[in-house]
């Protein structure tokens, strides 16, 4: 289902992220941040991360088959990314309840933490 969804994400596709390893409640993803990424103060705009952070999350909660969509998340930034810096961003499934979970995915570039996202998820009937 991960795969399926990835291929047909235009958005995230289109600013270079990768999908790199998917199983049951993970996912790893990469995206280089580039020029049309970056806003006045010459780091990566927030909303960038945000999305990279989104989509990772968006992989794990969806490896379990049904659709699944966003209930809410948030972010954390701790590091300033620059253009040309590779980023990963790491999900893992913290809890399922019924239909609904809670993800955890950090986005590092190399060992350095850059940002820290948690979203709730909610699977669709």
């Amino acid at each position: 289902m991960t795969e399926t969804m990835f291929a047909a994400d235009h958005a995230s596709r289109s600013l270079g992220i990768e999908l790199l390893t998917c199983d049951e409640g993970t996912a790893t993803l990469r995206m280089a941040v580039t020029a049309a990424m970056v806003n006045g103060h010459g780091i990566a705009h927030g909303g960038y991360l945000f999305l990279f952070a989104d989509t990772a999350f968006a992989c794990a909660c969806n490896s379990h088959g049904p659709v699944t969509v966003a209930a809410g998340a948030d972010i954390t930034f701790v590091a300033p990314a620059r253009e040309g810096d590779v980023l990963h961003a790491t999900a893992t499934e913290r809890v399922t309840y019924g239909r609904s979970g809670v993800y955890d995915v950090t986005v590092v570039r190399g060992e350095e933490v850059i940002a820290e996202f948690r979203g709730r998820s909610r699977t669709l009937t």
